[in-house]
């Protein structure tokens, strides 16, 4: 599978609940941290939900 690395960009502060739950989800808590993840369909969905918030790398 490929991997893909998902930085929090901005901030969930003021976000609708679903969305805060789903950056803690991907195991994003504070800005500018970053996680690496298999690019599983349920992965591309969750960050899916939150692109606006993310920045996403391929590696």
């Amino acid at each position: 599978m490929k991997k893909i690395k998902v930085t929090l960009v901005k901030s969930g502060i003021d976000r609708p609940e679903r969305q805060k739950l789903t950056l803690r989800a991907l195991g994003l808590s504070k800005l500018h941290r970053t996680r690496e993840h298999e690019a599983t369909p349920q992965i591309l969905g969750m960050i899916r939900k939150v692109n606006h918030l993310v920045k996403v790398d391929h590696v």
